[in-house]
């Protein structure tokens, strides 16, 4: 009787054992597209201080920026409601990966990040800019790429992958952050500071006598997309490019941008150079 009672206990704990695996075989297996129309809520990856990226109102709490503004497009399109999940550019494709999110806009599509996550089409290119000292006169990539030229990036970014690529001879400082690369320019340890000019004209808006911004020759610029968690199924990550095309044909890209670098920034429509697009 009690190597029965024995062998039943065994067989209800291997049982309850699979049923558990079985559970979270299938919430693991739930895409991001089911997710969202099961719970009618679009999770997305939020950065405080991230100007004009996100900005957090203390007092209300509500978030502005471009990701804000995309997001609720997004989730109206999606018939969800927007939940934002506070992050850091450093923990978002963490977060991707740990299905705490579903979708991080203003991400970078590095061939590192696409290893481990989706991306959506490009939201819009960021052009990069160099900030030099006043009265360094405008010069081409071509011209910044000599050994006397003392250039400032932060380390790891794609500022300094552009600086690695285009000015292999320059004297590059790689410095911890883009706010370090700032201080060494503003001191005079650098002639130029590269930045994509999402950040560049925030910066001279708050500091102008730091320098001045250039657009050398030839123009560069950096994708920028949605980041998304890597799965097999393609809903979410083909409904998001529907979408994208949806208000990059509308125009809606460039005026979310530009309200935003307006609002949140300082900085009017009238700052960009003609050949800057969104």
């Amino acid at each position: 009787m009690l190597t029965t009672k024995r062998f039943f206990l065994r067989a209800l704990v291997a049982l309850t054992s699979v049923c558990a695996v079985g559970l979270a075989s299938a919430q693991e297996a739930e895409s991001a597209m089911a997710r969202v129309q099961r719970t009618k809520v679009l999770r997305v990856g939020a950065v405080a201080g991230a100007i004009p990226y996100f900005n957090k109102d203390l007092a209300s709490g509500k978030w502005e920026g471009f990701g804000p503004d995309f997001s609720e497009s997004l989730a109206q399109k999606l018939g969800a409601k927007v939940e934002y999940v506070e992050t850091t550019w450093g923990n978002a494709v963490l977060d991707l990966q740990a299905n705490k999110i579903d979708a991080m806009f203003g991400m970078a599509p590095t061939p590192a990040r696409k290893e481990v996550v989706n991306f959506s089409e490009t939201l819009f290119d960021n052009t990069y800019t160099a900030v030099c000292k006043k009265g360094y006169p405008q010069k081409t990539w071509e011209q910044l790429n000599t050994p006397e030229t003392k250039i400032v990036v932060d380390v790891g970014s794609s500022h300094d992958q552009l600086a690695t690529k285009v000015l292999p001879k320059a004297e590059v400082t790689r410095l911890e952050n883009s706010g370090a690369a700032t201080m060494a320019l503003q001191a005079g340890r650098s002639d130029c500071q590269i930045l994509v000019i999402l950040l560049a004209q925030p910066l001279l808006a708050k500091r102008a006598s730091i320098g001045t911004m250039y657009i050398p020759q030839p123009v560069y610029t950096a994708p920028v997309s949605i980041g998304l968690r890597k799965e097999s199924d393609p809903a979410f990550q083909k409904a998001t490019n529907a979408w994208l095309a949806d208000v990059r044909t509308k125009g809606e890209v460039r005026s979310i941008i530009l309200k935003n670098m307006e609002k949140l920034a300082g900085v009017p429509a009238s700052a960009f150079p003609p050949e800057i697009k969104f």
